[in-house]
């Protein structure tokens, strides 16, 4: 177990880098689990959405390093499609190592550095919005005007601070992608991203293996600043 400092509160960095669940309860009738101290924050969203018609569910909360890492080389490798801005497949084979990273980390986290390890970020959508047997695709297009989840993108815009969440990827910093549906709980996400280091991000995953690694680690600060601290 590994430890940091922030404001003089002890940040396990177990957390941090979703290598424990010890801070997670389970969201009721999901699998899916998030931070215990943003349980009733979140439950009081989801009460005052319903009230002006939206269902707020979820679609994504915790992740582990394990699925992280697995996402990450599943990419990587060519397995799965790593896109560009605009849907279409970008061919790795054709790129640098680092120019690879950097395309996959516009729509993926580095393991170790996803805000989903720390249970306080949830992706989600209106479910009063579409069918039961609705693919969800987590797509800019059905956050849009146009879209099912409009209401809800405006809505959030509205409201979601109230309750104490932000959206950290709302804009497009020319890192991550604009993401409408991922929100984060301020008060518990805060705590963990002042205690971030990525000396010790770096000292981690040297003892890891990953596709793309040398790339990584020897960009790690460069990576950090454009795809992983937020402004």
């Amino acid at each position: 177990m590994v430890s940091a400092h922030s404001n003089s509160e002890h940040i396990d960095l177990d957390e941090i880098f979703g290598l424990t669940e010890k801070h997670l309860s389970q969201i009721v009738g999901l699998d899916l689990k998030i931070h215990r101290k943003s349980e009733p924050a979140f439950a009081e969203l989801q009460k005052a959405a319903a009230l002006d018609g939206i269902d707020i569910r979820v679609a994504s909360a915790f992740r582990n390093f394990e699925r992280q890492l697995l996402i990450w080389n599943a990419k990587a490798s060519g397995e799965w499609d790593c896109l560009d801005d605009a849907g279409d497949c970008i061919d790795l084979g054709k790129l640098t190592d680092l120019e690879a990273v950097k395309a996959i980390m516009r729509f993926s986290a580095l393991p170790g550095a996803s805000r989903h390890h720390w249970g306080t970020d949830l992706d989600i959508y209106d479910a009063a919005a579409v069918a039961e047997n609705y693919q969800l695709q987590l797509v800019a297009a059905e956050y849009d005007a146009g879209g099912p989840f409009h209401n809800l993108n405006l809505w959030l815009d509205q409201r979601a601070g109230d309750f104490g969440f932000a959206r950290p990827y709302a804009s497009d910093q020319g890192g991550i992608a604009p993401e409408a549906w991922h929100i984060s709980h301020i008060e518990q996400a805060s705590s963990y991203s002042l205690a971030y280091d990525p000396k010790q991000l770096l000292g981690y995953l040297r003892g890891i293996e990953f596709l793309l690694k040398d790339a990584v680690l020897n960009n790690l600060q460069y990576l950090f600043e454009r795809y992983i601290q937020i402004p």
